[in-house]
């Protein structure tokens, strides 16, 4: 071996040996890599900080869009109004949200029978170190920024208030064949979405007022309800009528009022010539319970009878949430006082398919009544409901042209949105199941 060649050899093998640059070269590639650690976690910040801004502003938003339908009903119109409001929630809720966010806007959507309003968010940030490392096949120029929200009715879940209702139901000749089908699918749906298993802590209680040409009280109500009618009267042309065991309207000074019955002050008993009166013993009322298997039962057994005095129902729904008639129910029946800070909502429904067209004379026969027509009764005792603070809904149901009654169901509604207009079945379903939604509580289920 030559001596160059040793001189080689001994020098490649002290630079072998040779450590003294170690420690920097192995800093320097540990302090690139922990920079790029550092610059891809404030990439990665920046983007859960974004997913963030972007969930908030969402929640926000279908929130906003579902109370828009709770309020103003299901229908193709409210759903694009709720689109559309929810929408502009979104855009106001992200103005302060981090830069650098590509958003091309949310989507929302109605589903499960319209009780959940969803909102979903696809957006993406643009990165700062990964958009570098990019080109070398280890990075990204951008990261997913999503989000998903869904706000949901409570159906057969307590609403957070109790809550005491009361169902007019018309059981009038007028509805007989597929009408009457329809009437018991749409309030036993409703009855299934507004009282709730769950009574322990807010309660849901609903009463029943089916009417015809008159109504026919529990045996246990009538002592209290009208006192002791006589068995027989002799009209001032002779002829005898009999007591029957149905009540129609009351008259004298608190014709329109819901003060507690006496005295003066006790609704009149039905006369007719044979004692017999229109509503058949399966349509008898029900005062306000949380059975919901006794009310569903007592609909699916409604049957049809004679005509049509929507005063009566109207203030028998008016009676059964009232705290001055709690002495003529059960117990468990009596209504709350009114404003006694127990958060309770008071709601009467009102549902009828025609013209109001029968009233009665002080003899309790059908005739001129002092108290004036059917309509006009009604709307009277209305408005006096409503200025105690119950909250009416109205729904007429194949109405077709007929403006008086159009006019009685929207002077007695709270409310424009709290009358409904059904034309058909799935219209009157969808009228019953707006209102139960209505009275239901509003919550983020995701």
């Amino acid at each position: 071996m030559t001596q160059v060649s040793k001189t080689i050899k001994t020098q490649i093998a002290q630079f072998q040996d040779e450590q003294k640059g170690d420690v920097a070269a192995i800093f320097g590639l540990t302090a690139c890599l922990l920079m790029a650690s550092a610059g891809a976690a404030v990439d990665i910040g920046r983007a859960v900080h974004a997913r963030s801004q972007t969930q908030s502003a969402l929640d926000a938003a279908v929130l906003a869009g579902a109370r828009h339908l709770q309020v103003n009903g299901v229908t193709s119109s409210a759903v694009a109004d709720a689109t559309e409001m929810a929408t502009l929630y979104y855009k106001e809720n992200i103005t302060q949200r981090i830069s650098g966010v590509e958003d091309p806007g949310p989507e929302f959507t109605t589903t499960d029978n319209n009780t959940k309003f969803v909102g979903k968010a696809s957006a993406n940030i643009e990165t700062y170190l990964l958009k570098a490392l990019a080109g070398w096949g280890i990075g990204s120029e951008s990261l997913p920024v999503t989000a998903d929200s869904e706000a949901a009715l409570t159906v057969g879940e307590n609403a957070g208030v109790n809550l005491e209702i009361s169902m007019m139901l018309d059981t009038s000749g007028s509805m007989t064949g597929q009408k009457m089908t329809d009437l018991k699918k749409a309030a036993a749906d409703l009855v299934n979405i507004v009282v709730w298993e769950d009574q322990s802590e807010y309660t849901s209680r609903l009463a029943i007022a089916p009417f015809s040409a008159d109504m026919r009280l529990p045996p246990s109500w009538n002592a209290a309800a009208r006192g002791a009618p006589a068995a027989t009267k002799t009209l001032s042309n002779g002829s005898t009528v009999s007591r029957t065991d149905c009540v129609v309207e009351r008259h004298g000074t608190e014709k329109f009022s819901d003060a507690t019955p006496g005295s003066g002050q006790y609704v009149t008993t039905r006369y007719t010539s044979n004692g017999a009166c229109g509503q058949p013993v399966v349509n008898e009322a029900i005062a306000l319970t949380d059975d919901k298997e006794l009310l569903t039962s007592r609909i699916q057994n409604l049957t049809i009878s004679s005509s049509t005095a929507g005063q009566i129902g109207t203030a028998w729904a008016w009676y059964m949430l009232s705290p001055h008639w709690a002495s003529v129910f059960p117990a468990e029946s009596a209504p709350v006082a009114y404003g006694s800070g127990t958060n309770t909502q008071k709601i009467a429904i009102l549902m009828t398919d025609g013209e109001y067209n029968t009233q009665y004379k002080l003899d309790g026969t059908n005739g001129t009544s002092p108290n004036g027509g059917s309509s006009q009764q009604a709307t009277s005792l209305c408005a006096a409901m409503k200025s105690e603070g119950i909250t009416v809904y109205t729904v007429g149901f194949d109405l077709g042209g007929n403006s008086t009654a159009i006019s009685t169901l929207q002077s007695c509604a709270t409310s424009g949105s709290h009358f409904y207009n059904a034309e058909d079945g799935n219209d009157l379903k969808a009228a019953f199941r707006d209102i139960a939604l209505k009275l239901s509580s509003l919550y983020l289920s995701k």
